[in-house]
Formats: C-alpha cells, structure tokens, sequence
C-alpha cells in the first residue's frame, strides 16, 4: 500500500509538471524574473547577459534634477524592466557612480545616473531629485515603454545614500534603496517601509560607519527587509570606482526586491553570504519574506 501511495504521488506531480510549467523548467518562474538562472560568477561579472545602450538626459530637458544618463537593455523579449535612479555624493558628479550604471543595465533593469542640481545639495534634496529622476524615466524619457513604473528603487552614494533614505521614506512605494557609505544628519528611520540594503566602509572616516551607516540600519524597522553590509578595510570612497562586493549585493537586492526573483536569495541569505575578506561586517533579516 505504502509503495502504491508514492508511485500515485509521483504520477500526479508529474502531471502538474507536464501541463503547467513550461518544458525545460523546474519550478514555476517569477513574471519578473530576467535572464538565466544565476550563479556567483554572473552577479560578480563586470557585463550581465543584456546588451545595452544609453541615451543622455540634458540639464535643460531635465525636470526637477539636473540632467544625468540613462542605461538600458536593447531588447524587450523578456519583457520591461524595473527601473534604478542613482545620485552621486556631495561636491560630486555622475561621472562619479557612472560605473553602476552599465554595470546594473546589463543585468536587466533601466538605470538613470543623475546630476545634482547643485554639487552641494544636501540630502533631503537629493532624495527629491531621485525621484525627480524616476518620474522623469517613467513619465517622459524615450524609454519610459521599456519600464514597469510599479518596480522602482534608488541608490546613492555619501550624500547622495543619504538621498536614498530620504526618497524611500517619502515614496514606500519603492521596491528598494541602497545608500552607499551614506550620509545624513538623521539617523532614525523606523518609517521606512522600503527593503534597503546599507552599505558602509569600515575605514570610513567621512561618514564613519558608528554614526552613520550602523545607525540607519538598525533603526530600520526590523518589520521591513533589510541587510548591512561592511567593506573591510574600505574608505568613504569606495563605490566611486567598480566594486566587485558592492556590485555582488546591491544586483542581488535589486533583483530580489525590484523583480521579486527569489533565484537571487542565494547571494543575500544563502550559507556563503557574507562571507568574504572583502566584508568585515554582514547582518540580514534572514530568512526574507
């Protein structure tokens, strides 16, 4: 009776598998998921398996922001993609983070690298001006049909993190922020409902990581999924040339949290997370929801 059970078992799974997922699969996809199944070596590659192009964005055509570059994959075959505003830190230009933008674009999402309007705006501002930014990705750029307005998300690096914070907790909307070695006088945002991963430098002496990205992090709702991750022996400016670890978390959140594609877990709450001499300090709330 026992071996009658489990073959009858193994004959009905078998069939849920014949006429509901597609040939070739294992389990039921995601209707965001984007390119193959991954592996440690294609989050960490400096070019994922979209091609793509970019199109420039003029201060002068620019509402809200001032002006930046957008990056996006050439084909729509698999569908739209979620979209990523990423502002760079105070005094500085895109120029300075322009390295994430080819780099995320490749992997399936639309990504818009900003000017400031003024190198010195402060946080609040660059919050502002991300979602200015999206807004105008969305709204009016020539690859607004290429984007699912519902799947958006932002990064930003020193001031430009601290912007990040500051657009998630005006817009929960998002699907995720990433403040890169962030900065902002405000150090609690219990408010945010948004998935964001921090990340902090350990030698960072600009926005030491006790003041700064330590704090945003724990005073994020622990409700909310959230992540913190150090880079060893790492300055303030650190996400301002290509970075393997940063590229490693920040692709997987986004594609966890923006595409909602749970192939990515792995690199997030998986045995091997963290789990780096290029990372001194990794906290998650794992396992996610």
């Amino acid at each position: 009776m026992h071996r009658r059970t489990s073959v009858l078992a193994i004959l009905a799974l078998a069939l849920v598998h014949f006429f509901i997922l597609p040939s070739g699969t294992a389990s039921a996809a995601g209707p965001y998921e984007r390119g193959p199944d991954p592996t440690s070596a294609s989050v960490d590659a400096t070019r994922g398996p979209f091609a793509i192009a970019s199109t420039t964005v003029s201060r002068l055509s620019a509402s809200g922001f001032g002006g930046g570059t957008i990056y996006y994959p050439t084909s729509t075959a698999e569908g739209t993609f979620g979209a990523v505003a990423i502002s760079p830190g105070y005094t500085a230009s895109q120029s300075s983070i322009a390295w994430l933008g080819p780099r995320i674009a490749s992997q399936g999402f639309v990504v818009i690298t900003i000017d400031t309007n003024s190198i010195y705006d402060q946080p609040s501002s660059r919050g502002t001006q991300l979602l200015a930014a999206l807004d105008h990705l969305t709204l009016r750029s020539t690859v607004r049909t290429r984007i699912d307005s519902t799947r958006l998300s932002v990064m930003g690096h020193s001031m430009g993190g601290g912007g990040s914070l500051e657009a998630a907790e005006d817009r929960p909307t998002l699907q995720a922020a990433i403040p890169l070695t962030g900065w902002n006088t405000d150090k609690t945002w219990s408010g945010n409902r948004v998935p964001t991963l921090v990340v902090g430098a350990e030698n960072d002496t600009i926005a030491p990581v006790s003041s700064h990205s330590i704090p945003f992090y724990t005073s994020l709702s622990a409700t909310y999924e959230k992540a913190y991750l150090e880079l060893n022996n790492a300055g303030h400016s650190a996400p301002n040339s290509p970075n393997t670890t940063i590229a490693r978390y920040s692709i997987s959140w986004l594609k966890r949290f923006v595409d909602n594609d749970t192939r990515y877990e792995q690199f997030i709450c998986g045995t091997g997370a963290g789990v780096s001499t290029a990372i001194s300090d990794y906290r998650a709330t794992c396992p996610l929801i």
